[in-house]
């Protein structure tokens, strides 16, 4: 189905969500429609952060939000959903599209296939009515369902329209890009180079992939395919029971603001050993480039407001390399922001092992470090 028309018979005219892969020609709509006109479309921290702004939409002006998601981040708007739009207490109505990944039978990565397998389920418990969208999905059946959730909607229920694989095209296309110069890849080849036998934690999406494909072994990385948004915190907790050792976590400007909070925690306890870098591309870069909140703050002024004892920036590749070896020869809390331009190699692969194999090695390898 064209997006155009799935837009035009859900009605909204504001959405607030979280870029998904499976939603792109979704995001992409907003963005040629809308930019990022905060009357119009807000791309938000988490999925619970965009439920609340559509919440506050909704109290404003009456009218119903939608709120975009995959569905990995149903677990962020169990809480609003719970206790803010549900029924028995605000009844706040909204429309949510979550893209489906993980469905039984279709194939994904790991992370995905149990959130995948329970996606309905959950749907179910959480009180929220659904129609599944496929590629099959007729204009008039949309057009039913969604006669059907005006009702709902009124009543002041939330409801989901969960997209399969391929459901939604759209006939634009949009580049995203920014002005830096460094790729994320190099950023991570020089990383490693110093942090050499250390622990390695690395965020969700392309940075665990080009971890994976740059190292000979792997024993000394976790890669945080899943859990967007705490590879810092897991971090913070080898930090604390290995004191001696450096522990380096590769994460993401968008999964860094997702759960920003972390910050402030890592903060208050300040291990010395700890070296936080977040390769910042100011984009939702592993689910279709979407602009994240970076752009337009500052991370390492925020890393230092929330205790972080020394904080690098870096635009090239000899600032990069100097703050680097200032982390692995120094002590402190450390934050290293590196700026990245958009862009991936085209044949990038994934992880060979299971996330089972990288947890057992890496824990094995955490155990044995004296």
């Amino acid at each position: 189905m064209n997006v155009k028309t799935f837009a035009g018979i859900l009605g909204a005219d504001f959405y607030s969500g979280v870029p998904d892969s499976q939603l792109k020609a979704l995001c992409d709509y907003l963005m040629a429609e809308h930019g990022l006109d905060p009357l119009h479309h807000i791309i938000a921290a988490n999925e619970g952060n965009a439920l609340a702004i559509a919440s506050g939409y909704h109290l404003a002006t009456g009218k119903i939000p939608a709120v975009y998601m995959q569905n990995s981040g149903l677990g962020n708007i169990v809480n609003p959903s719970t206790s803010l739009t549900n029924p028995e207490v605000y009844r706040i109505p909204a429309i949510l599209i979550i893209g489906w990944r993980g469905e039984p039978g279709v194939h994904d990565e790991p992370q995905h296939i149990y959130q995948g397998r329970i996606t309905l389920e959950l749907l179910d418990v959480l009180g929220i009515k659904h129609f599944t969208v496929s590629k099959e999905t007729t204009q008039t059946e949309l057009e039913a369902a969604m006669s059907d959730f005006r009702e709902v909607l009124d009543s002041g229920h939330d409801v989901a329209f969960v997209v399969r694989k391929g459901a939604l095209e759209n006939d634009g296309k949009i580049s995203y890009q920014n002005d830096n110069s460094m790729t994320r890849e190099e950023i991570i080849r020089h990383v490693i180079s110093v942090s050499g036998d250390d622990p390695v934690i690395s965020t969700t999406g392309k940075t665990s992939r080009e971890l994976f494909e740059l190292r000979a072994t792997h024993e000394r990385d976790f890669l945080t395919v899943g859990s967007m948004g705490h590879a810092s915190s897991i971090a913070l907790g080898v930090s604390l029971q290995k004191p001696g050792v450096k522990v380096w976590c590769i994460d993401g400007d968008g999964a860094a603001i997702m759960h920003m909070g972390a910050m402030a925690v890592t903060g208050s306890i300040a291990p010395d050993n700890l070296i936080h870098i977040v390769i910042n591309n100011s984009a939702h870069e592993s689910v279709g480039g979407l602009p994240t909140a970076a752009g337009k703050i500052c991370l390492p002024e925020i890393a230092r407001a929330c205790g972080y004892v020394r904080v690098f920036t870096a635009g090239n590749y000899d600032e990069l390399d100097e703050a680097l070896k200032s982390a692995k020869e120094g002590s402190g809390l450390t934050f290293i922001e590196a700026k990245s331009r958009i862009g991936s190699r085209s044949d990038l692969g994934r992880p060979t092992t299971t996330a089972i194999e990288n947890m057992k090695a890496f824990s094995g390898y955490l155990r044995n470090m004296h």
